[in-house]
């Protein structure tokens, strides 16, 4: 079967009817993302020089580390509507997955726009290659609709 776009808003947003193991990547996704945006938020640097390596002892240091904090707030809210999802409208599977991607391509596009200086790599840099790839095979399978096993007698 070909994928189906109309499953990226479903007239039931609690059927799911694409491939089991895309909301398992979802699940993964999730996990991750969720843990991101509380490192952002609690930890006290938000990340920034202590995972992120980006030198935040100098003028204007702080501002990135509250920017940051700011962002996982966003991310943290975004976190949350996916496990709403996950949990109660697994039609909407699809949508998430297509926010996940967009994101990804997002987060690539403005950072060719605006390059971050880093004294490292930080595992944001490979992770969001890998969440593109990884989220849009499963956004794809998670617009085919599975076909219906009738029941057994």
């Amino acid at each position: 079967m070909r994928p189906d776009v109309r499953l990226l808003l479903p007239r039931q947003a609690g059927e799911y009817r694409g491939a089991r193991w895309a909301v398992v990547v979802l699940l993964l996704y999730n996990v991750v993302a969720t843990g991101r945006s509380l490192v952002h938020v609690f930890l006290g640097d938000s990340g920034a020089g202590s995972i992120a390596t980006i030198d935040v002892d100098v003028e204007g240091g702080s501002d990135v580390v509250a920017l940051l904090g700011h962002w996982g707030g966003a991310q943290l809210s975004m976190a949350v509507l996916v496990w709403v999802v996950l949990a109660r409208y697994r039609g909407l599977v699809p949508m998430m997955l297509a926010a996940a991607v967009l994101e990804a391509l997002l987060r690539l596009l403005i950072g060719s726009m605006k390059p971050l200086e880093t004294l490292g790599t930080p595992p944001g840099a490979a992770g969001t290659y890998a969440a593109l790839v990884v989220c849009g095979v499963a956004l794809v399978a998670s617009l085919v609709p599975r076909a219906e096993v009738s029941p057994r007698p």
